[in-house]
């Protein structure tokens, strides 16, 4: 899990203080955090669906600005609904792995960004694939950036 280090500069990017364990998955080049990795539960035992989750605020803006501009109707339209129900599928089993194997409490639901269908959040999608999990929605993110998308107007 974090180190202090990690936990003060996840609290510092999210604005307050983490409710869960986690681990930094993605560092950018100076080594601050891009992604996390959360526990399936947080201290108190509430699931938290959202394994993977984007933290790098370059990267939050940049993913923001692709969803204010239609980017999730814009994926949901382009990407097959059978990728993203096997993202969503391969997305919670790797959540739910990682579950105490004596846990008999609530379970956290549904897939990327706690969903079982479509896309919620491009965000949670794009955090995975920078991970390296195997997200359609997430590479189509990927490609929108390179291409420009999600940065300001000019």
């Amino acid at each position: 899990m974090a180190d202090a280090a990690d936990r003060a500069a996840v609290e510092t990017l999210l604005g307050r203080v983490p409710q869960g364990d986690f681990d930094v998955v993605v560092r950018d080049a100076a080594g601050a955090p891009v992604v996390i990795r959360n526990a399936p539960l947080l201290d108190d035992g509430t699931p938290m669906p959202t394994r993977f989750w984007l933290v790098g605020p370059g990267e939050l803006l940049a993913v923001a600005r692709l969803e204010s501009s239609g980017g999730v109707r814009a994926a949901e339209a382009e990407v097959s609904a059978e990728a993203i129900a096997d993202a969503h599928a391969r997305y919670a089993a790797e959540r739910d792995a990682a579950l105490p194997d004596d846990h008999d409490g609530p379970r956290p639901f549904g897939g990327v960004g706690g969903t079982r269908r479509g896309v919620k959040c491009l965000h949670a999608h794009y955090a995975w694939h920078l991970a390296g999990g195997d997200d359609p929605v997430g590479r189509w993110v990927q490609v929108r950036l390179d291409e420009g998308a999600g940065e300001p107007a000019r």
